[in-house]
């Protein structure tokens, strides 16, 4: 929990940073290649090739290939179909994916993970919803693809770590998750970036190299390895807690407008879904003892 908690905080600082300095001005496909190339080098010189089988390896690029580098694409497409409002909204649905794919690759029907997943979806939806157009389907479905691609990975990630060593040092191997995510931002920048809209600015580049470096690099690395050490129930409920922590770093930094009142509802109603999922695990204990 306190890795997501942490990587919580990171994270919501990070959106903000983004929203500031460089959404519009630098090329979003260029964005995404320098975050994965310096997330890549952080984790490179610690890589042991040999701690994981051939497989293993190649599972662990694909979660990186989806989780970071096809949801960027699908994510960054989404801007240009849709409002920023808009696009947050859509965002909210990713613990129903990560409830339901758990259950799936496990094997198993948690019906309360869903129900809190749920009541996480709604807390979102009253600190977000601001309406939307008419014209919105096809900006929906590609966020939508993005938050697939988003619960795959985490919830793929765990179904890995199920079936290797509890002493694995994974900091050894999450270089392969990046090597997987280039393989997808190179040629998505090759074949749609910009070269007029790289950064021009020593901020704008400060702010990519923090964004590699600690929010990608460290962020990525950290949420992972959280995402292994909760119950699905809690993964979900956290995927939606950067909301709140976003407007809160953004409104007392930026001084941006927010409704207070809706995002007190709202996280309040974050806290009760998350303290129903820990209350419920704490009654199975219980009753397994």
């Amino acid at each position: 929990m306190g890795y997501l908690l942490g990587v919580t905080a990171l994270w919501a600082f990070s959106f903000s940073l983004i929203g500031v300095y460089l959404a519009g001005q630098v090329d979003s496909y260029f964005a995404v290649l320098v975050r994965v190339t310096l997330a890549m080098l952080v984790f490179l010189p610690f890589l042991r090739p040999s701690l994981l089988r051939g497989k293993q390896r190649l599972a662990l690029m694909a979660l990186g290939a989806v989780q970071l580098g096809v949801m960027y694409v699908f994510f960054y497409q989404s801007f240009l179909l849709l409002s920023v409002p808009e696009v947050l909204l859509f965002t909210i649905f990713t613990p129903i994916y990560i409830a339901l794919l758990d259950d799936l690759m496990f094997g198993r029907f948690t019906p309360i993970y869903l129900v809190t997943a749920l009541l996480a979806v709604i807390g979102a939806g009253v600190i977000r919803y601001d309406g939307v157009d008419s014209g919105f389907w096809l900006g929906f479905l590609v966020v939508q693809g993005a938050n697939l691609c988003f619960a795959i990975g985490q919830v793929g990630y765990r179904r890995l770590a199920a079936d290797l060593p509890p002493t694995l040092p994974w900091h050894s191997v999450f270089g392969w998750f990046f090597v997987g995510a280039m393989a997808v931002a190179l040629p998505a920048f090759l074949l749609f970036g910009n070269t007029a809209g790289l950064p021009t600015t020593s901020v704008q580049w400060g702010v990519l190299a923090w964004l590699g470096l600690v929010a990608s690099g460290v962020g990525y690395f950290a949420w992972n390895q959280g995402a292994t050490k909760v119950d699905a129930g809690t993964l979900a409920i956290m995927n939606n807690a950067l909301v709140p922590a976003g407007l809160v770093v953004n409104l007392v930094i930026w001084n941006r407008d927010a409704d207070i009142t809706r995002l007190i509802l709202g996280a309040v109603i974050m806290v009760a879904s998350l303290w129903l999922n820990q209350s419920w695990l704490k009654r199975r204990a219980i009753a397994t003892v």
